[in-house]
């Protein structure tokens, strides 16, 4: 059995068709579907929380999305959890494929499970990447893995049309053993939103357990969901998340490195670009995001708390 875990901010209407998709393509494997509020003032919960399966989580506030995982994995008591976005949604073949997987033999030390993820447009997303390194995430604040794509961590370079392991699927659809998830805590809760499935990724390699993409099976992901709502934030969490994941993980020169390529570097170059593209809402949005960064900075450094 899978128990859903969706965390929900102001999803509107994608959450909504998110519920729908899984109450209908349950294929008698769903538990029950834990939907966790994060403060929202929309009142999205109110299309959801009358549904099948549907067990309603309100949180008083936006906790962000690893602390919201957390609270409605706690609620599981299925062998399996799939963390979905609002903004995805499953197929009549998704939830038996990926159970099937599971429990295969062969897959008996896989982890961790994502899909194929198709967009809007039927087109299949690049969603793996590879464990990121100091030297990854400083050609990402460069742009140097756009035109090189081995060099960053997102792993673009692959059509994504084959059952592979891989370092790390994307958050957006997370199936997880919930044994493996209570074993390492669940996600680390320093990471407001990104980041923490990859954190976790590691995590559970470093525990013995492996990534897997099946690409027999798929899911919707429109990709940006709420996040969209406000650009800005999400570049601050991006680029904050980034310098979190460095600290935890990296050596001394790696994270001296990421946080001036990230701090001093990148925020030139995002300028630099949206003056070329003549994107003046670009620019506003990345001199916000980048604002934040340095408010919250200093603390980060004087406390080493996230929150």
């Amino acid at each position: 059995m899978i128990d859903v875990v969706i965390v929900n901010w102001n999803a509107g209407m994608q959450l909504k068709a998110c519920v729908e998709s899984v109450v209908q393509y349950s294929a008698g494997l769903v538990g029950k579907i834990i939907v966790v509020d994060n403060g929202s003032s929309d009142h999205s919960m109110q299309l959801v929380e009358n549904m099948p399966l549907v067990q309603p989580v309100f949180l008083a506030e936006n906790a962000g999305f690893a602390r919201g995982c957390n609270q409605g994995a706690l609620h599981s008591t299925s062998p399996y959890i799939l963390f979905l976005n609002p903004d995805a949604a499953v197929y009549v073949d998704t939830l038996p494929a990926v159970f099937a997987c599971m429990e295969s033999p062969e897959h008996s030390k896989t982890g961790i499970c994502g899909v194929r993820l198709l967009d809007e447009h039927g087109h299949v997303a690049r969603s793996c990447s590879r464990y990121p390194t100091a030297t990854r995430c400083a050609a990402q604040s460069l742009g140097l893995d756009k035109f090189f794509p081995r060099l960053g961590a997102a792993m673009t370079e692959w059509d994504h049309l084959q059952n592979r392991y891989v370092d790390q699927v994307i958050g957006a659809f997370f199936l997880v053993r919930r044994n493996l998830f209570e074993k390492l805590n669940g996600f680390d809760e320093q990471f407001f939103v990104y980041y923490e499935e990859v954190d976790f990724a590691y995590r559970a390699a470093q525990a013995g357990y492996r990534s897997y993409y099946l690409n027999d099976t798929s899911a919707f992901h429109l990709g940006g969901g709420v996040s969209n709502q406000v650009k800005a934030r999400r570049l601050f969490y991006t680029l904050r998340s980034r310098l979190v994941y460095a600290k935890k993980h990296f050596n001394v020169l790696g994270l001296l490195m990421v946080v001036f390529v990230t701090v001093v570097i990148e925020p030139l170059i995002r300028a630099i670009l949206s003056l070329v593209k003549r994107s003046l809402g670009a620019l506003k949005e990345s001199l916000a995001g980048t604002w934040m960064l340095y408010k919250w900075l200093p603390k980060w450094i004087r406390s080493g708390r996230t929150r």
